[in-house]
Formats: C-alpha cells, sequence, structure tokens
C-alpha cells in the first residue's frame, strides 16, 4: 500500500486517485456508499484527510488483497466500528472498577488502621518476649498468693 497522509491536512480526490492506483470515478462511488465522508470545501470539491485516506487503504486492502466485495467491506467496516465503541466501553468499565476497587482497598486499610490503633501494645509482643515476660510474672503471682490477708 502506498504510504499514508502526509499530516499536512487534506488531499483533493485527483491526488488519492494517483496516489492510490484507482480511478476518481471509484473514490464517488465508495463515497456513495457510505464506506467514505470526505469533508468538503465551500465550492464542493472532496477533501480526504488521514482518517479518510486509512480507511481507503483498508477498504482496497479487503477489496485488492481478500477479494471482499463492498457488501461486505461495509459489514466488516460497521463490525469494526462497533468493536471499536464496545472496547472504548470496556476501557471505561475497567477504569470504574479500578477506580471503586482501589476506594474500597482504602477504606480498608482505614478500618485496618483504626483497628490497630486501638489494640493493646502488649499483644503484639513476640512469642519469645512473651514467655520470657510470662516466667517474670509468675514467682511475683505465686509470692502474692502465699501471703495470708
Amino acid at each position: 500500500m502506498p504510504g499514508r497522509g502526509t499530516g499536512q491536512g487534506y488531499v483533493m480526490i485527483s491526488a488519492v486517485a494517483r496516489r492510490y492506483d484507482i480511478h476518481p470515478q471509484t473514490l464517488r462511488m465508495y463515497e456513495r456508499e457510505g464506506l467514505l465522508k470526505p469533508s468538503r470545501t465551500e465550492g464542493n470539491t472532496r477533501l480526504y484527510s488521514d482518517a479518510d485516506l486509512e480507511q481507503l487503504e483498508t477498504i482496497l486492502s479487503l477489496t485488492r488483497e481478500l477479494g471482499v466485495n463492498l457488501a461486505g467491506v461495509e459489514i466488516i467496516l460497521n463490525m469494526r466500528r462497533k468493536m471499536d465503541r464496545m472496547q472504548e466501553e470496556v476501557n471505561e468499565f475497567m477504569s470504574y472498577a479500578k477506580h471503586e476497587l482501589a476506594r474500597g482497598l482504602g477504606d480498608w486499610e482505614q478500618r485496618l488502621g483504626t483497628a490497630l490503633v486501638k489494640s493493646s501494645p502488649t499483644d503484639l509482643v513476640r512469642t519469645d518476649q512473651r514467655q520470657s515476660t510470662e516466667q517474670a510474672a509468675r514467682p511475683a503471682a505465686d509470692d502474692a498468693s502465699s501471703d495470708p490477708v
């Protein structure tokens, strides 16, 4: 396929026909069939944008390389547009889901932080320290139980 648009704006029908080796009437037919929608000047001259040229390349690839007829091209292009819209919807949903999950995670982190603040610091003592603390506390408890009141 010839190179895409130059990024310089719009191209007239004669230049597009030369670049892609097709007759201008073919481009007009693609427009009548709704496959291409070039913009127009005040004088009604067709101007093809980079997006139009990309669409034309797709049409030519389908017809020339794959042998698809124009009805098939129309179906394929419509399906691609629907798939693009569906992909946008999926992306929006994923963004929403990420936001909600992040918000929920933030809530849980806040709750967890609050729960840890309310805990007694002695509950967080390591096992080896707790055992030595318990052993140190036992003789004092034994002494207290042996004293008569």
